[in-house]
């Protein structure tokens, strides 16, 4: 027996198991982990404190030391919600992740289009693998393999049994290329708002007064292939439950940006962001390369 099977079946029993008890008493072991991620580890404290100060420059010291405590415990419970994932059943899920507006499926299964579904780390995004129980559309959504390939097919499968489709990461762009070909229908969910390599950059733009290097890649796709882009709202009006709201996103006719579907991704983002700072994860740096933008060249 090698040993990443060794190691698959000495911790597979734990999720599990974690995945089988109630949210209510797993958030009280969250409790325990955020003291300590918090107060003893001092997990991305500096940079959350950073993030929080250009974005809120305008807020006191204690109202930013209260978002980020709050976006601590919230950082801590996502992991939480993640693991149990793998065994919340479709009753439970349905009762703590709503969609607000799902009627908008039925317009888009009518278009005959396919979807890019545009999100980002706020709220929780870990649940949208039961999307495919609210539509007839093919959903798809990219994970990031792990060392251990009996771990990956344990998240693929398990992550599947609601009906959605999980891919890794470096096969998104094949699996499109498939389906576009065969003329299937088909439902594409991405996180757009980390910062993307400088090397791979297409575009900066401003993003809370900072200019920053941007992902592009949604839409690039759209106008390549001709997609619907859909921008979800996620609010959390308590701990553990979450209310999604679709929009679709369309651009004004008499744009003149280059890529006018992610200024208005930003825009919602940055709105969504600002009404619930809370729910957002703080602990990326996503202003790392700020002030490296490349002077634009005039003749």
């Amino acid at each position: 027996m090698n040993k990443e099977r060794i190691i698959y079946l000495i911790i597979y029993p734990i999720i599990f198991l974690f995945s089988k008890l109630p949210l209510w008493f797993l958030y009280g072991i969250s409790n325990l982990i955020y003291y300590f991620v918090y107060y003893i580890l001092g997990y991305r404290k500096k940079t959350v404190r950073k993030n929080l100060a250009l974005c809120f420059p305008e807020k006191t010291d204690k109202e930013r030391l209260m978002i980020e405590k709050k976006s601590f415990k919230h950082f801590v419970d996502i992991f939480i919600e993640m693991l149990k994932g793998f065994g919340i059943a479709q009753k439970e899920i349905d009762k703590r992740y709503k969609y607000m507006n799902p009627e908008l499926f039925r317009q888009l299964e009518a278009s005959g289009k396919s979807v890019i579904l545009l999100g980002a780390h706020h709220g929780n995004w870990e649940w949208l693998f039961n999307i495919n129980h609210h539509t007839n559309i093919k959903c798809y959504g990219a994970f990031k393999e792990l060392g251990n390939k009996y771990f990956n097919t344990y998240v693929r499968e398990n992550r599947g049994r609601f009906g959605s489709i999980f891919i890794p990461t470096q096969d998104t762009i094949p699996q499109i290329l498939k389906n576009y070909k065969n003329n299937i229908q088909s439902m594409y969910g991405l996180l757009s708002d980390q910062s993307p390599q400088v090397s791979k950059t297409h575009y900066w733009a401003p993003f809370f007064g900072h200019v920053v290097p941007i992902h592009t890649g949604a839409e690039m796709l759209a106008k390549r292939f001709n997609f619907n882009v859909i921008y979800m709202h996620i609010e959390m009006p308590k701990r553990g439950y979450y209310e999604i709201t679709f929009e679709k996103m369309t651009v004004p006719e008499n744009t003149t940006s280059e890529y006018p579907l992610t200024d208005i991704y930003l825009k919602k983002l940055e709105k969504d962001i600002t009404e619930n700072p809370a729910i957002y994860f703080w602990t990326h740096n996503r202003f790392k390369h700020m002030g490296k933008a490349p002077v634009a060249k005039h003749n």
